[in-house]
Parts: structure tokens; C-alpha cells; sequence
């Protein structure tokens, strides 16, 4: 494969951080089958600081070094380190390049009404026609329109913008950089021009200033510690697409954690009154791909339910719960995953009851029946969201995979099966690592590309396929689904 040296093992640090933990994984290639050893595993989560939801920022870096310590002790070799992270966020610095402040969650309620205040002065459809993003509230675009709003004194301090893992790459390395995967997901990248969308910036009063050239993953970047340092894809959704075990172009994918992203792999964007309407986004990809997918809340209904039940003391495992969830009456109840309802962090269960009961249906009320309503209502949303991205695109899909957590989730993973009426094939939970490294042995030349990268993690995964079933019953559910969300 590609530059391999037979006799010599290479590994790589894959640090990847997620809004829930962070771990630095040790990726070993040995020419034949690429496999993952978690060094170090951190929580992550949103601190709450007088009523504002921040990153502890400063925590993250101490827990990235400590994964790199642990993982170079003794004599082990290691041969690059790469970085992702989530979208979106940001940090602003100062003219010597240190942080003004602790970088703001994207569930905070800065956001709450940003969007609308945007189109009052820059209208949707040019913001969404020179993007391709999907218009969300928590877009580093309405973050950033929210500190123009309030006057706020950051903005007229603040020299540089960086996402979290241009922020942290930048402390890696002492150079800094704006990676163009995670500059895609800000909304304030003009996919036409593959520069900034400056007269929208402008329109808002965000400053130039803060944005500086957008550059490609893919190549070595810098050094910790005479360590490479390569410039991976930064947004963790990239690095799981590329970790993706495609034979061939006609797959989807849905890389499945605290968020759902369900999309396709395409050559160019989709920007049309019709991916407008559907509120899809394109956003950048490994290799200059585009990925055309949905943002789905994901996991985090369940993630907040866990929470929530943990401080009453009824704890309960990931495993357990979708037992629970096998064994409820099926179809019972249903929401529409992306309500406004359940976006910020709060008691998750009772959100789920009352939008039920507002909808005429029967709240869910043990663990079981919480969990069976989760699923199901995300199963049948990939079934809308996948048909969208089909009628879009024009591209066949042959088969869905489904990598990241969420693709140990057998009751989930049928589910999707199911309701999509698409061969599913899941794992690897580690796609996102495994994406990570295959980015960095690419740069260093021991991968000859994409197609050998997905070949080598398919050959090193087990992979779980399920076979859709239950077509009727299913497709009554998404009936029903449709109705509520129009409802």
C-alpha cells in the first residue's frame, strides 16, 4: 500500500474531541490492517458560568498533552499526531495571539432569535445560496452576528478567529491555521468562491479581520515535540467520512454520536431553491469533496435523558436502555427530533413527554418507552432526510453506512434499516479515528489515496449488515411521522 516499508510499523496519534469526551487513540498500521488502542479518554461537556454555557478550553489542552505523554512513553515511536473536533465553535484572540475568552458553547442561548436577525439585514436565501450551509441557530455565523448585536467589547479587542481545532492545532504547532473542512461548517465561507463570504460578514459588521486564508487538509503542518503534526481534516465529521468502508461512490453515510449526519459524498455542492427549501448543507471534504448532508439531533436526546436520570439517581447503561427500548409497545410515540424543544441542555424526558402529549399522543413515561420513542422518531427522520438527499442529488444509494457510537446500537441500527428500506452496514465505531489516521498516513505516504484508506479500515473492521424488514408497518410509521411534523 502506497509508500509501506514492509518490516516497519507506523503509528499515529488520532486526537479526536467530541461535545461529550475526547480521547487520543494510537492508530498502528502495519501494512495489512490498521488498529486503534484508546490512550486516553476525557469528559467533555459545557460549563456553566454565571447563566453562559463555555468550553473549558484551557482543560482540553492539559488532556490532549497528557495523551500525547502517555502514549510516547519509554521507547514507543510515534510518527505524526492529527486533531479533530465538533463544528462550529470558536475562539477569539488577541494581536499576540492569546485568548480574549473562554470560547462559548453552541447550545448557549446567545443564538436564541439570531438567525431572524441576520435575515433582517442579509436575506436567507442569499446567506444559504453563498454557503450551502444549512441554516441552524448554533452556526458560528449567528454566534458571531449575536456578539454584533450586544456591541460586545470581544469584537473590537479580537484580531483572530480560530475554531477549536484550528485553536488547538495552533497551540500544537505555534503556527495557527484556518482549516477549510471545520471554515465550512461556520456559515461564513462562500463555497462559490472558496474564500469567505465577505460581503455577508460585512452586511452583519462582523470584521475582516478575524478571518484569515483557508487552507487544505493534508499535508504536514508543523512539529510538538519533533513530533509531525498533520493537518487532518479539523471537523470530525470529514474524518469520519473518510473513515467510511465505501467499496464504491453509491453509499450514504451517517456518522452517528450526540449528532446524526446523514449525507452523501459528492464531487460539488447542491445549492438550489430545493436544498434551500430542504435546509440541507454542504460542507467541505477530505480531498475537496463536498458533503451534502442534514444535521439530525442525534444521540443527545438520549445522552440528556441519561443525565437527567443519573441525578435521580436511576442510572442507567447505554445497553440497558435499548433493552428496555426492544421490549415497549413499537409506533406508541414520536417527535420530530430537531424541535426547538430540545436543543439546550434541560430535563430531556419531560421535553419528550410534553411534545408528545401537545401532538395528541400518549407520553412516554418509563425508560423503555423513552428510549423506543428516541429511536424510532430518528430512524424515521433518516428515512426523510435520505429521500431528500436522493431527489437532491440524483445519486443512487446501494447501501447506508452507519459508523461512530451509535453503530453498536444493533436496536437503532435495524431500526434504520427498517425505516429507510436500505441495507445498513455499521461500524466502525471508530470511524472518526480511523479517518484522523488515515489522513495522516496519506500525507506521509504510506496510503496512496481515498480508495486505498477505505479499503484498509473496511479489511481492519468488523462490520455488523442488517437487512431491512417490517416495510409496511414502517412505512405506516412514517405516514404518521410526516403528519405530526406537518401538524
Amino acid at each position: 500500500m502506497g509508500g509501506w516499508s514492509e518490516g516497519h510499523m507506523k503509528t499515529v496519534l488520532a486526537i479526536d474531541l467530541g461535545a461529550e469526551s475526547g480521547r487520543v487513540v494510537a492508530a498502528r498500521f502495519d501494512g495489512q490492517r490498521l488498529t486503534c488502542e484508546e490512550i486516553h479518554r476525557f469528559p467533555n461537556g459545557p460549563v456553566n458560568v454565571r447563566g453562559a454555557l463555555q468550553w473549558d478550553v484551557l482543560r482540553l489542552w492539559q488532556e490532549i498533552q497528557t495523551g500525547i505523554a502517555r502514549a510516547a512513553r519509554g521507547d514507543a515511536r510515534i510518527d505524526a499526531i492529527g486533531l479533530d473536533t465538533w463544528g462550529v465553535d470558536f475562539a477569539l484572540l488577541d494581536r499576540d495571539g492569546n485568548l480574549l475568552a473562554n470560547p462559548t458553547h453552541y447550545r448557549d442561548s446567545r443564538t436564541q432569535g439570531m438567525p431572524e436577525w441576520v435575515f433582517e439585514r442579509i436575506p436567507r436565501k442569499r446567506v444559504f445560496m453563498q454557503t450551502g450551509i444549512q441554516i441552524m441557530q448554533i452556526n458560528s455565523l449567528y454566534q458571531l452576528a449575536s456578539l454584533v448585536r450586544n456591541h460586545s467589547p470581544l469584537l473590537e479587542t479580537a484580531q483572530r478567529l480560530l475554531t477549536i481545532p484550528d485553536l488547538l492545532t495552533g497551540w500544537m504547532t505555534g503556527a495557527p491555521v484556518n482549516e477549510y473542512t471545520n471554515a465550512t461548517t461556520t456559515q461564513c465561507f462562500d463555497v462559490g468562491t472558496g474564500d469567505w463570504a465577505w460581503d455577508i460578514l460585512d452586511g452583519i459588521g462582523i470584521p475582516r479581520r478575524l478571518f484569515q486564508p483557508v487552507t487544505q487538509p493534508g499535508r504536514i503542518h508543523g512539529a510538538y515535540e519533533g513530533i509531525p503534526v498533520v493537518l487532518t481534516p479539523h471537523h470530525d465529521t470529514a474524518c469520519a467520512v473518510l473513515g467510511v468502508p465505501a467499496a464504491d461512490a453509491n453509499f450514504a453515510y451517517l456518522s452517528s454520536g450526540t449528532w446524526s449526519l446523514l449525507g452523501l459524498e459528492l464531487p460539488h455542492p447542491i445549492i438550489t431553491p430545493a436544498a434551500l427549501a430542504a435546509n440541507v448543507t454542504n460542507e467541505g471534504g477530505y480531498g475537496g469533496t463536498v458533503r451534502l448532508l442534514k444535521n439530525i439531533m442525534g444521540l443527545w436526546l438520549l445522552q440528556e435523558c441519561r443525565r437527567v436520570w443519573a441525578g435521580r439517581g436511576e442510572e442507567t447503561g447505554y445497553e440497558a436502555l435499548a433493552s428496555l427500548a426492544e421490549e415497549a409497545a413499537p409506533m406508541r410515540s414520536l417527535v420530530d427530533p430537531d424541535a426547538p424543544a430540545f436543543i439546550s441542555p434541560g430535563d430531556m424526558p419531560a421535553r419528550l413527554r410534553a411534545w408528545c402529549a401537545q401532538s395528541g399522543q400518549p407520553a412516554p413515561r418509563t425508560q423503555g418507552e423513552i428510549a423506543r420513542c428516541i429511536f424510532e422518531s430518528l430512524a424515521l427522520k433518516y428515512r426523510q432526510v435520505l429521500d431528500n438527499l436522493k431527489a437532491l442529488s440524483g445519486q443512487r444509494v446501494d447501501v447506508l453506512h452507519v459508523v461512530g457510537g451509535g453503530s453498536r446500537n444493533a436496536l437503532l441500527c435495524q431500526m434504520t434499516a427498517d425505516a429507510t428500506g436500505c441495507v445498513v452496514v455499521a461500524g466502525p465505531a471508530e470511524a472518526t479515528a480511523m479517518g484522523n489516521a488515515a489522513a495522516q498516513l496519506i500525507a506521509l505516504g504510506e496510503l496512496g489515496g481515498v480508495a486505498e484508506a477505505r479499503a484498509l479500515i473496511r479489511d481492519s473492521s468488523a462490520l455488523q449488515t442488517y437487512a431491512p424488514r417490517d416495510g409496511e408497518r414502517w412505512q405506516a410509521g412514517l405516514a404518521r411521522f410526516q403528519a405530526l411534523l406537518a401538524g
